[in-house]
Order: C-alpha cells, then structure tokens, then sequence
C-alpha cells in the first residue's frame, strides 16, 4: 500500500494520525489516570503472567494474576484501616470514660476562663464568651454539620456508581494491557518517528522509575512510617500507633518526609513536660528514619531511576497538584521522560556522552548518525 501514496498524500495522512491521536488523548483525558493506574499494575504483575502463562492457558493465567493483583493491594489496604479503626474505637473508649470521670460543669467554667483569658490578651478586642454563645455556636456547627453530611451522602450515591464504574473500566484495561503487551510495545515503536531503539530507550527509563517508585519508594515509606511510630509509641505516647504508622508512611512516600510531624511532636512532648521522650524522638528522626532512606535507596531502586532531589520534589508535588494521589508515581515518570528527551537531544545535537553504569551494558546508539557514534565512543581530545 505504501507505493499507491504520493508524497503528499502521505503527508497528509501523517498529519491526520498526529489530529487523530491528539484527539484520542483529548477524547479519553478523563480516564488519563485509570489507564496509567491499569498500566503501571499491568506492568508490575507482567512477570507473574509469564510465570502462569508457561504452565496454563492465557485466560486462566490473566485470571490468576488479576487475583494476585486484588490480593496483593486489598488485604495491605484492608489490615490497615481495621487496625487503624481498632486504635481510633480504643482511644474513643478511652475519652469517653474520662469524659464520665470528669464533672461537665467544672471542665466548662475551667474551659470558658482559660478562652476568655486568651481573649482578653487581644489588643483592641472586648469580646466574653458565655454559656449562651457557646451553646448558639454549636448549634450553628450542629446545622452546618448536618448540610454537609447530607452533602456528602449525596454525592457519594453517584460516587459508589462512579466507582463501580471505574473498576470494571479498570479490569478490562489491565488484562488488555496485560495479554497484549507485546502488541502494545510494538505499536508504541512503529508510532514512534524516533524509532525503536529510542523508544526501547523511553519504556526502559519508564520502567525503573515505575519499580522504583512503587517496589523501592513504597517500601522505604513503610519502613520510615513503621519507624517514626515506634519512636513515638517507645517515647511514652501509646495511643494512634498504627494511625500514626499510616501517616507517616504517607507522608514519607514524598520527599519531605515524615518529620514534619514526628519533629514537632517531638518538640511539643518535651515543651508539655516529657523532654526525654521528646529529644528521643527527634534524634531517632535525625539519626535512625533519614539513614532508612540512605540504607534502603541503592538496594531497591535502580539508577536509571534515581533523579536529582530537587527533580523529585518538583515531580512529586507537581504531580499530585495535577493527578491527586496518583501524581506521586505519574509525576516521576513524567520527569524521566523530560530528562531522558534531553539527555537524546544533547546525544544527538551535539555528541554529549550519555550516562551508564559499569555493571551494565552500554546503550545501543545505533540510532544515532555515525559520526555522532564515534565522536561519542571516542575521548574527545579538543582544548
């Protein structure tokens, strides 16, 4: 079919390809981040497929792996939040029995002169609290509290249907991805006007920083979280263990890390009376949770997938400003992406070595024109 178009003719068609995936882009943005979600677990789970799929049909593989899928995220997901609703009804149980120990009327009055004597310390502010305004204002929060929860029971009917939607989208996305990868790799190369060996160059960088993301960056903040909690539950606070173990995993997945909450909790048990559990838990931040980091990086996440710091805090925040969650593994393989199209601009334009690491084999740079092989294979010996 190729000799049947002119030259212009294929212009033209290369033209309505680059409108018709532009469009496809624009026609499917709003399911961008399922299908990147689908992928990326596509991707993850590709060895186990391969595994069942020597021993199995293809069906009955992709089924296996889908379950593993399920299993390997619902059950971490699930242990967590009942462990986490198990502390939270303890330490409600706890409050309520101090609540019943406690008489209201004297814990009022005590509470009402502690916020008047704040208020009072308020240049150019003559306001008294009293019993009235307080019992006006919790009625207001009372009123403003029930709108709200209608509010949110509203829309959490359509969410359920928005949900149940998304993960049938999402089933049928990743065994697609799944059964076809090498369909989908190949039609990624002839789409490419780079050509293969640059693409293989693109999916191999995305994949390190996809494995590093999750298998190395996950487990370094699950190890961070599980440690700044034991500093604080050893320090004499052994209430929210493993509410404060899911914090500050969370938090520990971005680059700031956990110690915007352990340090000032530190600061504020030795300020309220305990300052050795207080300096305990700042120095077993400083010294022990920051060196997990240093200890664990070079081990489970691979070089190809290691950016500058400065890169992965700005990749990390700017792709959760645009994907919400999801943006803190998006927004890193958007990075490599920018960093590897100007390490091959660089390679091409003007020769600069492209970087590689002893213990593995140099890139193929068959892609690039000869001279530019040898000006790059060679030392350069210009002054």
């Amino acid at each position: 079919m190729n000799r049947d178009f002119t030259l212009t003719q294929r212009r033209a068609l290369a033209v309505f390809t680059v409108i018709a995936l532009v469009f496809g882009a624009y026609f499917l943005r709003g399911y961008f981040v399922l299908i990147v979600v689908a992928a990326v677990s596509a991707y993850l789970f590709n060895p186990l497929f391969r595994a069942l799929g020597r021993r199995m049909p293809t069906g009955l593989a992709a089924t296996g792996t889908l379950l593993a899928a399920l299993i390997a995220v619902i059950v971490p997901v699930g242990l967590s939040v009942f462990l986490a609703v198990a502390q939270i009804t303890r330490t409600a149980g706890d409050v309520a029995e101090w609540v019943q120990a406690t008489d209201p009327t004297a814990l009022g009055d005590k509470a009402l002169k502690f916020a008047n004597g704040l208020l009072a310390r308020i240049p150019f502010a003559h306001f008294e609290l009293t019993m009235d305004t307080m019992r006006e204002a919790m009625v207001n929060v009372a009123q403003k509290g029930g709108e709200l929860l209608l509010h949110v029971l509203q829309g959490a009917v359509g969410g359920v249907v928005g949900a149940l939607t998304s993960a049938i989208i999402f089933l049928y996305v990743f065994l697609a991805l799944l059964t076809h990868r090498e369909e989908v790799q190949t039609l990624i190369r002839q789409l490419n006007p780079l050509g293969a060996e640059v693409t293989d160059l693109y999916l191999a960088k995305m994949g390190s920083m996809v494995r590093g993301t999750v298998g190395g960056q996950f487990v370094i903040a699950f190890c961070q979280g599980l440690a700044g909690a034991a500093s604080i539950y050893i320090a004499g606070f052994h209430q929210a263990f493993f509410v404060f173990a899911i914090l500050l995993t969370a938090l520990s997945v971005i680059p700031l890390g956990g110690g915007i909450v352990t340090i000032p909790f530190g600061i504020g048990m030795a300020l309220f009376g305990n300052v050795a559990g207080g300096v305990f838990v700042v120095a077993f931040h400083l010294i022990v949770v920051t060196n997990i980091d240093n200890f664990l990086r070079p081990i489970l996440v691979p070089r190809e997938a290691r950016l500058n710091s400065a890169l992965m805090l700005l990749a990390v925040f700017a792709g959760i400003s645009m994907f919400n969650f999801w943006g803190i593994v998006i927004g890193p393989v958007l990075m490599i992406i920018i960093v590897t199209t100007i390490d091959v601009y660089l390679a091409v334009y003007h020769g600069v070595e492209m970087e590689s690491h002893d213990e593995e084999p140099k890139p193929d740079r068959k892609w690039l024109p000869r001279k530019l092989q040898r000006a790059t294979s060679q030392p350069s010996t210009a002054r």
